[in-house]
């Protein structure tokens, strides 16, 4: 059983050291915008931000019809 735990250990250790090599020595890389807004083919189809679209739903329209409150 302490076998066991001591290769469990080993194994941890050796997998952390090998991930923090890999950040602190490997190619910066840089990620893509993840809002929805910015992605072209989400503009396409029309499909923009949750609060673009709040925002949009939000303006007073023009047309509407007025109602009658009790």
């Amino acid at each position: 059983m302490g076998k066991l735990i001591v290769l469990c250990m080993a194994v941890l250790f050796v997998s952390m050291f090998m991930l923090c090599v890999g950040i602190l020595f490997g190619r910066r890389h840089t990620f893509r915008s993840k809002h929805i807004g910015q992605s072209k083919a989400m503009r396409q189809r029309g499909i923009h931000c949750v609060q673009s679209m709040d925002a949009m739903m939000r303006k007073d329209n023009p047309h509407r019809v007025e109602e009658h409150r009790r």
